[in-house]
């Protein structure tokens, strides 16, 4: 397989990359071992933990418990698409990827990623339905609409990955083979390409745009509905209960969505790839480690079905 050098140009194609990572010499590359395997650590113990506990208590099997479980298991998916591979190059030599594994990573990558900024979107719209339309909740969103509802948010990711995976990897890799991020991404990839990106990078920012700002938006509008119907709620409990509940839900979109927005949603993201670096450290290995925390700290039904767990399994 030929490899090129760094920075030079070549009429072969590039079969195998070199995921460069973070600069730094071996105590930099051990520091941030350390915070990736800790970060990742704990998404996988703390997604697994959702998982696990609204699978096992019939109190959380509710369409909204139903929905979170599936953002656990898209956090936990495409955290380990990245992680593992980050990790092992932090003291690898050659910190090689072959041509497929890095299409086959930036498709899954785009696949989980966008599927979550859609789940997101059907997250708000099912607290929109409970909290607005509490009588027709039950009819709204009985178990086959939820169940096509996910399947939606999946086939939106899986049109977008093909799309992305497919226009990057149909473009000429001979500028070099060395990919200046720790995991095979757009960005990056269209910096090696020594051909015209121009439709690459605007379909990058139109199509992420457009997902990013329509997902928004319904989160918006759902919002909007909600905080209008807990305004004319008169029983302060039920005023803090929804909060708490829509403020776990808008902390995890903010989050997210901000992140994804900086990094491939405006003009010239491209270009800033050490901007980039650090910005993706957090929507792969951060956010999918806070999101269980920030539904887990801030819902009480969690916190007992977590407590009779916790209590059944001492029993035993």
């Amino acid at each position: 397989m030929p490899a090129l050098g760094n920075g030079n140009l070549s009429a072969e194609p590039a079969w195998e990359f070199v995921l460069e990572g973070f600069r730094g010499g071996v105590e930099t590359q051990a520091l941030l071992f350390t915070v990736f395997l800790a970060l990742y650590l704990v998404t996988v113990l703390g997604n697994l933990t959702m998982i696990v506990v609204i699978t096992l208590d019939a109190r959380l099997h509710s369409p909204m418990y139903f929905f979170l479980k599936n953002l656990s298991f898209l956090d936990l998916c495409y955290s380990s698409v990245i992680a593992p591979n980050a990790l092992s190059n932090f003291f690898s030599s050659s910190k090689l990827i072959s041509f497929a594994g890095c299409a086959t990573q930036l498709f899954f990558f785009s696949l989980l990623a966008t599927t979550e900024a859609f789940l997101l979107a059907v997250m708000a719209y099912d607290r929109f339905v409970a909290i607005c339309s509490p009588l027709q909740y039950p009819v709204v969103m009985g178990p086959e609409t939820c169940a096509r509802l996910v399947l939606s948010t999946y086939c939106g990711g899986c049109l977008n990955s093909i799309v992305q995976t497919s226009l990057t990897f149909r473009l000429p890799f001979c500028r070099s083979n060395r990919i200046d991020h720790f995991f095979c991404d757009v960005p990056p990839l269209l910096q090696l390409a020594c051909a015209n990106t121009a439709l690459n990078e605007l379909l990058l920012f139109g199509l992420c745009g457009f997902i990013i700002v329509s997902t928004t938006l319904a989160v918006l509008v759902s919002y909007g509905y909600i905080v209008g119907t807990i305004l004319r709620m008169r029983s302060g409990s039920g005023r803090h209960k929804v909060f708490s509940t829509c403020g776990s839900h808008m902390t995890a979109v903010s989050l997210f969505y901000g992140t994804v927005f900086v990094m491939y949603a405006q003009p010239g993201a491209v270009a800033s790839m050490e901007q980039g670096k650090v910005v993706s450290i957090f929507y792969t290995l951060v956010i999918p480690m806070l999101n269980p925390l920030i539904y887990s700290l801030r819902n009480k039904d969690v916190k007992d079905a977590l407590r009779r767990l916790g209590q059944r399994h001492t029993a035993k």
